[in-house]
């Protein structure tokens, strides 16, 4: 199975990506120690790490590392979620407010880890990585797929990619009601191994 990351900033779709690659048998990870005060120095080693036991990856801090990963796994296939700008800034203020992280401190800058007061920034760093990822990628197909979760893409788009069959079941959305129950098995799965795996 070809390892497969999902490189599109948090709020962007990336529970629907995890809830869809569990549903294909992917075992996947997502954020993991992200409120570590030196999570900025450490995600490169950590992700090494964590990407030799799991197949699926998404969230912080997966975005960050996309030219590692490539390298270290020249087979893998890359996701790029992506959201409308205005949306994605309202979802950023909602979830986040006037709450910083060490982790989007480290992506944002120095005293710009809470989204409100520094939403034109947090755009403009958005769309900074996602035309960067566009331009590391542009000459090689089949290596990169964009998916908007909020314009309809879903299995018709992510299989085919992936090579893998379609199932017939509906594309989980983890903003719907029903995918909250899945969504918590896949936390709480997430977290054991990643706890197992460190030594935790």
């Amino acid at each position: 199975m070809r390892k497969v990351f999902g490189i599109g900033f948090h709020k962007t779709g990336t529970t629907s990506l995890a809830l869809a690659l569990t549903e294909l048998g992917y075992r996947v990870t997502g954020p993991d120690r992200v409120s570590d005060p030196d999570i900025g120095e450490k995600h490169v080693e950590l992700t090494r790490a964590l990407s030799r036991d799991f197949d699926g990856f998404q969230d912080n801090p997966w975005p960050l590392v996309y030219r590692e990963m490539d390298t270290l796994w020249p087979d893998a296939l890359f996701v790029l979620t992506v959201r409308d700008p205005e949306a994605w800034i309202r979802s950023q203020t909602k979830h986040f407010a006037e709450t910083s992280t060490p982790m989007r401190e480290h992506i944002y800058g120095e005293g710009r880890g809470a989204p409100i007061g520094n939403e034109a920034h947090y755009v403009a760093v958005m769309e900074a990585h996602n035309a960067a990822v566009r331009d590391y990628f542009r000459d090689r197909p089949g290596k990169l797929i964009e998916m908007d979760f909020s314009k309809g893409d879903g299995w018709d788009r992510l299989c085919p990619f992936l090579g893998v069959p379609t199932p017939t079941r509906p594309f989980p959305h983890a903003n719907k009601a029903e995918g909250r129950k899945p969504l918590a098995r896949v936390i709480r799965k997430t977290k054991i191994a990643v706890k197992a795996l460190l030594g935790r």
